[in-house]
């Protein structure tokens, strides 16, 4: 019987303790349920600008290695990014559609890349960064004879 008092008075004395830790304040509770705690806060000083990738092809029209207006503030954030990270090359890849000669379609592609890269080069970017190649139509993002097609192969993509 002496035991049984022993471990009554034991499992009496743990309950006391569990009922004096247990909070029955609500308002607390209900703020803490309202207002998360927030999570904690990481250094992305460099990453923040990387975490939104920007589209990296630039679209041309017909014969044409002049960029298009809505073109330029995607290259001006290009610029930007390719400013403050001066390690490593970026890869300039021109392209052209089928239409015209092998050769025509090699120059069109290095006239519109090196027109991407004239321009990065006037926002500032070091030109040594910039490599430039051209594909003509050997690469093409779309293949078929519609104009659809023909107008995603007039590109210069950004590596």
């Amino acid at each position: 019987m002496l035991k049984s008092v022993k471990t009554g008075l034991g499992l009496a004395c743990v309950l006391a303790v569990m009922a004096g830790c247990s909070s029955t304040d609500t308002e607390d509770t209900a703020q803490e349920v309202a207002q998360p705690t927030p999570p904690p806060v990481v250094e992305e000083a460099p990453a923040a600008e990387t975490a939104v990738p920007l589209d990296n092809v630039v679209y041309f029209d017909f014969d044409q290695s002049l960029l298009k207006p809505s073109t330029r503030e995607l290259l001006i954030q290009h610029a930007d990014r390719m400013r403050g990270n001066t390690s490593g090359t970026v890869r300039l890849e021109g392209h052209a559609d089928e239409l015209g000669t092998r050769e025509y379609n090699l120059a069109l592609g290095e006239r519109r890349a090196n027109a991407v890269r004239d321009f990065l080069v006037l926002q500032g970017v070091d030109p040594s960064t910039l490599e430039v190649i051209s594909y003509g139509e050997e690469r093409p993002a779309q293949t078929g004879s519609s104009e659809s097609s023909r107008a995603m192969n007039r590109r210069v993509v950004i590596n």
